[in-house]
Order: C-alpha cells, then structure tokens, then sequence
C-alpha cells in the first residue's frame, strides 16, 4: 500500500539528487506544487523528462536544478518561449543543460515502450527532419518482414515519475479524467511513481475518460489542493492564463526572475504558504 505523506516528506524521502524524474501532465494536471518542493529542497543534478516542458520546467532549470532534459517540445503554451530553457541552452545559465530531443511521436513511443519494459519503441517517424543528426540516441531498424525502415527510440524508464490527479482513495488508489496524455505510461514506466491529489476520498467515483493507476503501482501520495495551479484540474479550476503571460515577463530577465523564486517558492514554506504569498503580491 503507498505512504501517505506531506508533499516535503515525499520529495525528501524519494527524489535524490541526480535522480531521472519525469513530472508529466498534459495541458492539465501539471504538478506544479511537486516542481516547487524539488526546488526549496535544493534537488540537483536532475535529468529532467517531460513531454512538453513548459513553466515548471523553466523554473527548474533557471534554478540549477537540472543538468538533462529529454522532451518533444519547449514552450509556454500560447505565449513564445521558455526564456530559462534558452539561456541554460544557449549560455549556459546558471549551468550548462545536455539536451535529448524527440518529436511528441517519438516521445509517446519511447513512453509506451517504457511503460511495456521493453528495450526501445519504434514509429514511422523523423524522416525528412534534422533531429536524427543532432541526436544519436535516435536511430533505425529493419523490419524483419516487410523490409521497412523503421526510427527507434529508446524507452523511458525514469527514476521517479511525479504526477498530480483529481483524487486517490484511501487504499492508494489514483484516479485522473479530463484529458490524459503521457500520464499512464510515465507512471507504468517508473521505478518510482509519486502522486499529488486534490482530494483523498472513500470511494472513488465512476468518470468517462478517466484513468486508474491501481495502488500496487503507486509509492507515496500527498494530498496538495490547488497542486496543479496554475494549470488546471479538470473539474476542480481553470487554467490560469493571466499568470502564463506574466511569466513571459518574469522569466526574460534573470535577476528578476531570481527575485521572484526567492520570494515566493523559496520564502515560503510549502504549496499552500506560496499560493498565499501570491494573493499578497501588488497587482
């Protein structure tokens, strides 16, 4: 049966420094909340997995948390780009970061294929792209029937997987709705597999388009409300879109963006204290 745990035990107690962590989520139920914790408890080393690395990523980067990144696709969605991501790729600040980067196909295969143990996953994929010559790990096979030429990619099994969900029960049942994305097979994939909830319930209700990781998979839970802001939970709340734009802002600039993890992940003490201190801050 998983550990119910507060967010800082979990993360302590399961996420060294150097660890592989994937912290999935696709549109909604990014864990926010968890990518706060890894940074007030000074993670380091990390390679970072992700389908799309967006603004929990940034701010791990920006704040040396990563030396890694393996991901399909990097960008504030709807806004430009991620400007800590660039400047650890482009100069190296506050350190270098190796890059591993797939097509969303290539991504999915290396999940799905993660999540099935096996060696590697295969697609019809990356012809006619430039990324097979600046990334060596992707690579060809020949079919054994029909002759066909097919891209490789090899599997994705990280230390740790990190997500967030609607709620678990009290068995350490998990379970998410609303859109899905590599949710699933991060979590089969993983050694490891950490889950932040929303609620904790008796009894967990029936839902279309829902997911259930059973709890013979799950490691730890921690009940965080408001863990995914400012990305949304189905059902729960919105996706803060006014805070996505600000962040273009406050990431462009690096003092400015280190003031304003200092003051607000940094000072405060868990997910709670740093939504708080956010309600405080001047328009």
């Amino acid at each position: 049966m998983p550990e119910f745990l507060t967010l800082q035990e979990m993360i302590a107690r399961h996420v060294p420094d150097g660890a592989a962590v994937a912290l999935e989520g696709f549109t909604h139920l990014i864990p926010f909340a968890a990518g706060h914790e890894l940074i007030r408890q000074r993670r380091r080393e990390l390679h970072l997995i992700r389908m799309t690395p967006d603004l929990v990523y940034d701010k791990l980067i920006g704040m040396g948390a990563a030396r890694r990144l393996t991901f399909s696709w990097g960008g504030n969605p709807g806004v430009g780009s991620l400007h800590r991501l660039r400047d650890a790729v482009e100069h190296g600040w506050p350190r270098p970061l190796e890059l591993d980067e797939h097509s969303h196909a290539g991504m999915a295969a290396a999940w799905r294929a993660g999540a099935a143990r096996l060696p590697f996953g295969m697609l019809r994929g990356y012809a006619g792209t430039d990324l097979p010559a600046h990334n060596p790990r992707i690579r060809t096979v020949r079919c054994p029937y029909t002759g066909e030429e097919l891209a490789t990619v090899p599997a994705l099994n990280p230390d740790v997987t990190i997500l967030h969900a609607q709620r678990a029960d009290r068995a350490g049942n998990v379970a998410i709705t609303g859109i899905i994305g590599a949710q699933r097979e991060a979590a089969f994939a993983a050694t490891k597999l950490l889950v932040s909830v929303e609620e904790i319930v008796n009894e967990l209700p029936p839902a279309m388009n829902g997911v259930l990781l059973p709890q013979f998979i799950v490691t730890a839970i921690a009940l965080v409300p408001g863990g995914a802001w400012p990305s949304y939970a189905q059902g729960l709340y919105a996706r803060d879109n006014d805070f996505y734009q600000r962040w273009d802002a406050i990431a462009r600039d690096r003092a400015r963006f280190t003031a304003w993890m200092e003051r607000h992940v940094l000072g405060s003490a868990d997910h709670r204290g740093f939504l708080a201190s956010l309600r405080a801050e001047p328009a």
